[in-house]
C-alpha cells in the first residue's frame, strides 16, 4: 500500500511541478525577450514620463504595447501584477517530489554503496547541504563582485567553477541518477532563492520608496536584473539535469560528472544565442550564431565520445549466451534469482512486481527488457552487481520471444 500511495504522490507532484515550471520558465523567457527587444520610445508623452523602452507586438488577434520604466513609473498603478508564485510553487513542488522520490527511500535511490557506504540520514543531510551551500557560495560571489567593473565575467567564471566542483562531488558521493537530479535541484534552489531574497525584496523596496515620496535607488533594479539574467542562463542546464534521470546512458557513464558539465555548458551556450538574437535584430550586438554552434558542437562531441562499446561476451563468460529451451531459461532464472529476487521475490514485491515464477517472468518480460537492458535502470544503482554478460543474456532471451517452461 505504501508503494502505491508513493506512486500517486510522485505522479501528482511531478504533474504540478511541470505545470508550475512551465509558467515560471515561460515568464522568464518572455521578459528576457522583452528586455532584448525594447526600442527607445518614439512618442513625446512616453519620453516625458521617463519611459526607457517600448515594444509593439501582435498575438492572439490583438495588438500589445508594453512600455518599460527602468527606475519608476510616473504614477504607481492601483493594480500591479507580481511574478513570484511561479518560482515559489516550482521550488516547493520540486522539493516535495525530490523528497518523495529520493529522500524517502534514500537507501535505494540516493546511496550507491560502491561510492560511499553511509547511512540514509547522512546521505540526506549531505544532499540537503548541497542546496544550501551552493546558494551561500553563489550569493557570496555575486555580493563580492556584483558591482565590479568586470563583475559579470568574474561571476560567470566563478559560478561555472562552482557548478563543475559540485557536479564532480555529487557524482563521487551519490548514485549517478540522484547526483544529476541533485545538481539540478541545487541550481534550481539558487534560482528560486534569487527571486525570494533579491528580486522581489528589491521590487518591494522600490514601491515603498515611491509611496513614501522618496527617491528610488536604482541599485535595486540593477541587482534584480542581474539575478534574473543568471536565472535565465541556469534554465537549460537545470532542465537537462532534471530530464536526464530518464536516460541512464548519461548518469551511468564512468565519467558521468563530465557528461553533466558538458551538457550544461552546451545548454548555457545555446541559451546565450537566444538571449542575444533579439538584440542582433536591432543592431545592438554581433550575430550570436557562434554560441549556438558551440553548444551543438559540444553536444555532438559528447554523443561521439559516449558511443557505447559492445561488451566482450567471450571475456565476460560465453557460457551465459542464450542457448534456448529449458537450459536457456535456467540461465535467465539464475540471473533473476541473484540480481532481482531481493526486491521482486517472495519476501518483497517493489512496484507490485514479482519475478520468482516462470509465469510471472513471462508476464513482466517486456518490463524486464526495458528496465534492465534498454534503460539499464535496474537493478537500482546496480546494487546487486549485474554484469554486462547477464544483461546481454536477458536481451537475447527477450528477442527470442521470452520463452518460459
Amino acid at each position: 500500500m505504501e508503494s502505491y500511495l508513493l506512486d500517486w504522490a510522485n505522479l501528482l507532484l511531478r504533474w504540478v511541478h511541470v505545470i508550475t515550471a512551465i509558467a515560471w520558465i515561460g515568464a522568464s523567457f518572455y521578459f528576457v525577450f522583452l528586455d532584448s527587444s525594447l526600442t527607445p520610445p518614439e512618442g513625446d508623452e512616453l519620453k516625458r514620463q521617463g519611459a526607457t523602452g517600448e515594444l509593439w507586438a501582435v498575438h492572439g488577434g490583438g495588438f500589445y504595447h508594453p512600455v518599460k520604466f527602468a527606475v519608476q513609473p510616473p504614477k504607481l498603478p492601483a493594480r500591479l501584477h507580481w511574478f513570484y508564485w511561479e518560482s515559489y510553487s516550482t521550488w516547493l513542488t520540486g522539493f516535495a517530489l525530490f523528497s518523495v522520490s529520493y529522500l524517502w527511500n534514500a537507501r535505494a535511490y540516493l546511496i550507491d554503496k560502491s561510492l560511499v557506504d553511509w547511512s540514509p540520514a547522512a546521505a540526506i543531510a549531505v544532499a540537503l547541504a548541497f542546496l544550501v551551500v551552493f546558494w551561500l557560495l553563489y550569493d557570496g560571489v555575486c555580493r563580492l563582485f556584483g558591482r565590479h567593473k568586470n563583475g559579470d565575467l568574474i561571476i560567470g567564471v566563478l559560478v561555472a567553477g562552482l557548478v563543475c566542483v559540485a557536479s564532480w562531488l555529487a557524482c563521487q558521493w551519490f548514485a549517478g541518477r540522484a547526483a544529476f537530479l541533485l545538481v539540478g535541484a541545487m541550481m534550481g534552489t539558487a534560482m528560486s532563492a534569487n527571486v525570494l531574497f533579491w528580486i522581489i525584496p528589491g521590487q518591494r523596496q522600490v514601491i515603498a520608496s515611491i509611496k513614501a515620496g522618496q527617491p528610488v535607488d536604482p541599485v535595486h533594479g540593477q541587482r534584480g536584473k542581474q539575478r534574473s539574467v543568471h536565472n535565465t542562463y541556469f534554465t537549460l542546464p537545470v532542465l537537462f539535469a532534471m530530464l536526464s534521470n530518464h536516460y541512464s546512458f548519461t548518469w551511468s557513464h564512468p565519467q558521468n560528472w563530465l557528461v553533466l558539465v558538458l551538457m550544461m555548458l552546451a545548454g548555457a551556450a545555446i541559451r546565450q544565442f537566444f538571449v542575444l538574437r533579439h538584440g542582433y535584430a536591432l543592431g545592438r550586438n554581433r550575430h550570436p550564431l557562434p554560441y549556438a554552434l558551440a553548444g551543438v558542437v559540444v553536444i555532438v562531441g559528447a554523443i561521439v565520445w559516449m558511443k557505447p562499446v559492445a561488451p566482450d561476451l567471450i571475456a565476460a563468460g560465453a557460457g551465459n549466451t542464450w542457448a534456448g529451451g529449458t537450459k536457456g531459461y535456467q540461465q535467465v532464472q539464475n540471473v533473476l534469482q541473484q540480481r532481482c529476487y531481493q526486491c521482486h521475490g517472495a519476501q518483497m514485491q517493489m512496484k507490485n512486481v514479482r519475478l520468482d515464477s516462470p509465469q510471472l517472468v513471462r508476464q513482466h518480460a517486456q518490463a524486464i527488457y526495458q528496465q534492465v537492458v534498454v534503460l539499464r535502470m535496474m537493478p537500482m544503482n546496480n546494487a546487486t552487481g549485474i554484469t554486462e554478460a547477464e544483461r546481454q543474456l536477458l536481451k537475447q532471451w527477450f528477442e527470442a520471444g521470452a520463452p518460459t517452461p
